[in-house]
């Protein structure tokens, strides 16, 4: 019996064609998962892959023979939209780990929320792609778009940090190892490099859609040589920063898959063994990333000998049993810090009775930075900035069908304010997790007088993925924009400190309880961005609304 198709020829002759744009849209979403971690720290050579990432979806979004179709626009939301759920889907790979290893979600069930997630997230390429070809039919050629192409990414870039709150890996993150071109992040932020980064793809697709081989061979020369010039910057390294301080990093190791109280004898055999390991400054570290394959150290090198007494301990953000309200926790503080001279910062979940704005007294936890000194508690942090499904449940009504998933989720509340500690005369900002990848929100810490980052962080959620590498990664480029050191404290790795440049200059090996004794400056110097924050971003929103205006004008389009 003869197979009869369903198909009509029209919607195969349409599938046929949109084939091809599917399969560079793909390809540029894998592209660009090269240049960022994958399940390790980032080979240099990968990051080279950012400049031509994007240049497979520009050139099909602005081929004249898929300009030439009536459903143009459409198609061309559609083909980055795919590009973009694709994107997501490789480099959030982790969020299946996470949810199905350590949040009990059934296999399926976890696949399906990184789906949901990319298919979300995915959306703002979707706009990328429906607003050039928007330009390519309004000015009737490719130039406009090319031209507008990075002013567009940058806008959709901020959008994403502001309306979904989820700026993960924005594309400047692929040069945090390029010491050229991050010499950019302290006027423009991520942005300026994401700018040049789609600058130079556009330009690559310029060359590409030419018709003149003249043309195109001077457009394809001029791209290939601003971006091997400018990746030779992950090649280039300035001196060493001078350090004047000496700083203990516990990495406690809590596994996040059980229950961590002690009770008992526990409490004090435990607690004993946490507060010399605070103390110890003889712990092997690695010289930059972690990496099995290099000798672990004991001395610094270059001659730097550590100051005593030690200035700062951090204990991070983990699972553990400590509360600040805890009197057996009060009193390991104040006796650390009494023995050390040194103030210290804890994380641990932190609760207060406050007066709703109902008029009520309400009692409010808090995902908390507590700071001690000898005297006790002299301030907490309050973490602002919490993560969705993870510290609350947003829009708690509408995803009542989610009870199972969110069986495991915090219901804290958020901080107010972004409090700045003293000790031994010098300020510190803290800020916890996943605040590490709003840049506009970091920079305030150091408006209020911060002259070193603390950043404390429970990455034992990730597992051996490509998370906490690209976490780590996005905290480098805070202190790059604001110029300082950060000292990042971490359950289970990577544990580290950062200098000024984004440099990993120590680090701990990883999933082991030890200490990092890590040396640091202090600066007080402000940045173009520390002061001023995403003005670059916002410009290059108000040149996309100035040029979609300026189109809208012009001409009136059907879709």
């Amino acid at each position: 019996m003869p197979v009869i198709s369903t198909r009509t020829p029209v919607a195969s002759a349409t599938a046929a064609r949109l084939a091809p744009s599917i399969m560079l849209a793909l390809l540029s979403g894998f592209l660009l998962n090269l240049p960022f971690p994958i399940a390790g720290p980032l080979p240099p050579w990968r990051a080279a892959f950012a400049w031509i990432a994007l240049v497979p979806i520009m050139y099909t979004l602005l081929d004249p023979k898929n300009a030439a179709h009536p459903r143009y626009l459409k198609r061309s939301a559609l083909t980055g939209y795919l590009c973009g759920i694709f994107w997501y889907i490789l480099n959030c790979y982790w969020i299946y780990h996470t949810m199905n290893l350590y949040g009990g979600v059934p296999a399926a069930g976890a696949a399906g929320i990184v789906v949901l997630y990319s298919m979300v997230l995915g959306l703002y390429f979707g706009v990328f792609g429906l607003g050039i070809a928007f330009l390519r039919r309004a000015s009737g050629g490719a130039g406009v778009p090319l031209i507008a192409a990075p002013f567009l990414w940058v806008a959709i870039e901020l959008a994403a940090s502001r309306i979904t709150s989820v700026p993960w890996d924005q594309f400047g993150y692929s040069q945090v190892d390029n010491f050229l071109l991050t010499r950019l992040a302290p006027w423009t932020g991520v942005y300026g490099i994401s700018f040049v980064l789609m600058a130079v793809n556009a330009l690559f697709a310029a060359a590409l859609l030419s018709r003149s081989i003249h043309i195109r061979l001077r457009l394809a020369v001029g791209a290939a040589l601003a971006a091997v010039l400018m990746q030779l910057g992950t090649w280039v390294q300035p001196k060493p920063v001078p350090t004047q301080a000496l700083s203990v990093l516990l990495q406690a190791n809590f596994d996040v898959r059980e229950n961590n109280d002690w009770t008992g004898d526990e409490w004090d055999r435990n607690i004993g063994r946490f507060l010399s390991q605070s103390e110890n400054t003889r712990t092997p570290w690695y010289q930059g990333m972690p990496d099995t394959g290099k000798p672990l150290q004991y001395e610094f090198s270059g001659g730097a000998h550590r100051p005593q007494p030690i200035s700062l301990i951090a204990w991070p953000e983990s699972p553990s049993p400590f509360t600040e309200g805890d009197p057996r926790f009060q009193a390991a503080m104040r006796q650390l810090a009494a023995s050390t001279g040194a103030g210290i910062v804890a994380g641990n979940p932190t609760a207060a009775w406050e007066i709703a704005d109902s008029g009520e007294r309400v009692l409010r936890e808090y995902n908390s930075a507590s700071f001690f000194s000898p005297q006790g508690v002299v301030g907490r942090y309050n973490k602002i900035h919490l993560v969705p499904f993870g510290e609350y449940v947003p829009y708690r009504d509408l995803f009542f069908f989610a009870h199972h998933l969110t069986r495991q989720v915090g219901d804290f509340s958020r901080g107010r304010e972004r409090t700045v500690f003293t000790a031994n005369g010098h300020r510190y900002g803290v800020f916890i997790c996943y605040e590490s990848i709003f840049g506009d929100e970091v920079r305030q810490f150091v408006k209020n007088g911060a002259e070193v980052f603390v950043n404390i962080s429970d990455d034992g959620w990730y597992g051996d993925t490509s998370a906490p590498w690209q976490h780590l990664n996005m905290a480098r480029m805070r202190a790059i924009e604001n110029h300082r050191w950060i000292l990042r404290d971490t359950n289970t790795g990577v544990t580290a400190s950062i200098d000024p440049y984004g440099r990993v200059v120590q680090s701990s090996p990883r999933h082991v309880f030890t200490s990092l004794p890590a040396m640091y400056g202090f600066y007080d110097d402000l940045t173009f961005y520390t002061r001023h924050g995403d003005v670059f971003g916002y410009s290059c929103c108000v040149v996309v609304l100035g040029v979609f205006l300026a189109s809208l004008r012009k001409k009136r389009f059907s879709v």
